[in-house]
């Protein structure tokens, strides 16, 4: 008997983990319901299907991370799970962490710009 279950997560921006996603082209699908043992259902903001068929999904939480939701007695038979989750942390990550470069580059060109000003 099976049911689904929900995680916390670190995972925030819905754009970055978009990316993440994309990066591993797994398809995403806005919204819907994930559906577990005796047609239990999660509301889910994101989910995606695995190659196997089982689906993921991401909703967001009381303190605006998404917690991942599937059903975890099924996901736990696919030996590549704990990898695939992985996969998408480190892509997120990297994708926080490039755009956080990116936003933070435009305010220190300007700050050296400033110095050899003076």
């Amino acid at each position: 008997m099976s049911h689904l279950s929900i995680l916390p997560t670190v995972l925030r921006e819905e754009d970055v983990l978009l990316k993440a996603l994309d990066d591993l082209e797994l398809p995403v699908v806005r919204g819907g319901f994930l559906t577990g043992f005796a047609d239990q259902q999660e509301a889910v903001s994101l989910r995606t299907q695995l190659p196997d068929g089982l689906w993921l999904g991401w909703r967001r939480d009381a303190t605006g991370r998404f917690a991942l939701v599937g059903d975890l007695q099924q996901l736990g038979r696919c030996r590549s799970l704990q990898h695939l989750i992985g996969d998408i942390t480190r892509r997120y990550a990297a994708h926080l962490a490039l755009r956080t470069l990116q936003e933070e580059l435009p305010s220190a060109n300007a700050e050296l710009i400033a110095g050899h000003q003076s």
